[in-house]
C-alpha cells in the first residue's frame, strides 16, 4: 500500500475544502478555527514530506495501512449516519477516530516534534468531541447541508479509489 493513498484520505481536496465550514460553524472563535485549519495543513505537509523522502520504516508503513482501514471505517460510518436517519452511533465513531488517531501518532512519533504531535492531538480532539459529533448528526442539524456535501465527496473518493 502506498502511504500517499493515506494522505489522499486526509487531504482529499474536495472534502478538505468543507472542513473550515465545520470549524467556523462549531467554534464561535474565528482565531481558534483558523488555528485548527493551520494545524491540519501543517501536519499533512509534514507527513507528505516524510513520505516523499522515504523516512517511514516497514512498521510505520504497516501502521499507515491500519490507519487507512480505520479512517475508512470512520468515513463509512459518517456516510451511514448521514444517509440513514437515527443510525448515529457515537461510541462506534469515537472508537474509530481514537484508533485512527493512535495509528497516525504511531506513524509519525519518531519523526515529528512534540509540538507537531500536539497539533495532531488538537485536530482529533476537535473532530472527536462528543458535543461536536452530536451536533453534526442530530436530526435537523444545522450541518446537514455541509455534511451532505462531505458525504458526496467521500462517496466520490471511494468510487475513484482514493479512499
Amino acid at each position: 500500500m502506498k502511504f500517499c493513498t493515506v494522505l489522499e484520505v486526509i487531504v482529499f481536496f474536495n472534502f478538505f475544502c468543507l472542513i473550515p465550514n465545520f470549524c467556523f460553524l462549531q467554534s464561535d472563535n474565528k482565531k481558534e478555527s483558523e488555528k485548527l485549519i493551520k494545524n491540519i495543513i501543517k501536519v499533512v505537509i509534514k507527513i507528505g514530506v516524510l513520505y516523499r523522502n522515504g523516512q517511514f520504516n516497514t512498521d510505520e508503513l504497516r501502521l499507515a495501512d491500519k490507519f487507512k482501514n480505520k479512517f475508512h471505517s470512520a468515513a463509512m460510518a459518517v456516510i451511514s449516519f448521514h444517509e440513514v436517519e437515527f443510525s448515529y452511533d457515537r461510541p462506534y465513531l469515537l472508537s474509530a477516530l481514537r484508533e485512527s488517531h493512535a495509528c497516525l501518532k504511531g506513524i509519525v512519533a519518531r519523526h515529528l516534534t512534540d509540538k507537531s504531535i500536539q497539533r495532531i492531538d488538537s485536530v482529533f480532539a476537535f473532530f472527536a468531541a462528543p458535543a461536536f459529533l452530536d451536533a453534526v448528526f442530530k436530526p435537523g442539524s444545522e450541518y446537514k447541508e455541509i455534511l451532505g456535501r462531505l458525504v458526496s465527496d467521500i462517496n466520490k473518493a471511494m468510487d475513484e479509489g482514493g479512499m
